[in-house]
């Protein structure tokens, strides 16, 4: 009975383990396409060179 409990136990964490494998995928998609959103539409100052998207 311990062991089926603990078989489980086991199924259920990797299940939960694999939901969030798949939302930390689709996390990393939208950060990866603000990113690259960054480098597209960033503006540029008066001279007309492009700034820096960042600020550090």
């Amino acid at each position: 009975m311990t062991a089926l409990v603990i078989v489980l136990l086991l199924v259920v964490a990797l299940a939960g383990l694999g939901f969030l494998v798949k939302v930390l995928w689709w996390v990393a998609i939208a950060v990866l396409v603000v990113w690259i959103l960054g480098f597209v539409f960033r503006s540029a100052d008066a001279a007309g060179s492009r700034s820096q998207w960042y600020r550090w």
